[in-house]
């Protein structure tokens, strides 16, 4: 492992792991200089304020949901989406807008953007970056079943047994988005000139599709990495090598988390850059990107369904 750190960077093989705000950082960077974003936000944006992550860190899981063992297992805490009320969800929202207005200009244009949302919120967050001034091209759907939903009607499970207040889980929507090209600007001129504006085929020369089979996270990953909302490699290899359709420029990802984004980036060989403002979630990206990086297994997981 080739690593060099100060106190705020450090750096592993072709990635920048940064303790700072993503604001701040982006404020900073120079104009046109990230190809991609690959990123999963803090939703909720108030679960993952500093005194909500110290109760969770505590036991105390504070607004975080606790659900239910399943099968003998204890399972992890999780964000309350739906308990946002008006108030919260317009400082989500705004949130959102701001976020894009200081990612639009680090970019290049023709850069592609993917955002891990959920089905509570994508609509007001991928309205929210549009007007930002991101464009948005598309829905990546990934099909992976979750314990959201399915519930009987809260104090009253034995008054209406067959009714369920939300559908079962069964997908997460990921928003892509891209920082518009100049005007009469070709997908071909882009490309050429900035490396950017499309998405990077599967290895074997399909298209990238927009449906991905997936996964939860394994355990095995859940050990390296114990970050609340990890993502499986498994899925994220497959968002981050399509991110960079010539697989040159630098991936970055402002909400680095558990580092599962810059993980995959490593092991595509990608350059990257991860922004993390939690010292205890980049302390923890810093001891986890060399194992998930080295982690086994093929990335190209989806088939299209046979559609193509």
């Amino acid at each position: 492992m080739n690593e060099q750190s100060s106190i705020n960077h450090v750096q592993i093989g072709k990635s920048l792991l940064v303790h700072d705000d993503c604001f701040s950082w982006l404020k900073s960077q120079s104009e046109n200089s990230i190809s991609a974003v690959v990123t999963d936000p803090p939703y909720g944006v108030k679960e993952y304020e500093v005194a909500e992550i110290e109760k969770l860190r505590t036991g105390k899981a504070g607004i975080w949901r606790l659900p239910p063992a399943y099968d003998g297992n204890v399972r992890a805490p999780l964000p309350r989406f739906t308990a946002l009320n008006a108030k919260e969800l317009r400082t989500l929202r705004e949130f959102f807008v701001e976020w894009a207005k200081f990612v639009v200009p680090v970019l290049k244009p023709g850069a592609h953007v993917f955002v891990a949302s959920n089905s509570f919120l994508s609509q007001m967050v991928f309205n929210a970056l549009i007007e930002g001034g991101l464009e948005f091209r598309t829905e990546i759907i990934r099909l992976v079943q979750t314990l959201r939903g399915g519930d009987r009607p809260k104090l009253a499970e034995e008054e209406f047994p067959d009714v369920c207040a939300l559908p079962r889980g069964s997908y997460e929507p990921w928003g892509l988005f891209k920082k518009p090209m100049p005007p009469k600007m070709t997908v071909r001129e882009c490309l050429r000139e900035h490396g950017t504006g499309g998405l990077r085929r599967l290895e074997d020369g399909r298209p990238f599709f927009d449906v991905i089979k997936s996964e939860r996270t394994p355990k095995p990953e859940k050990e390296i990495s114990g970050h609340p909302s990890l993502k499986p490699q498994s899925l994220m290899r497959q968002l981050v090598h399509a991110s960079l359709p010539l697989g040159e420029g630098v991936v970055l990802d402002p909400f680095m988390g558990g580092g599962s984004t810059i993980a995959a980036a490593e092991n595509i060989g990608y350059k990257s850059i991860g922004i993390e403002k939690d010292k205890g979630f980049f302390d923890m990206s810093v001891q986890a990107l060399p194992r998930l990086r080295a982690l086994g297994g093929s990335f190209q997981g989806s088939d299209g369904f046979g559609l193509l």
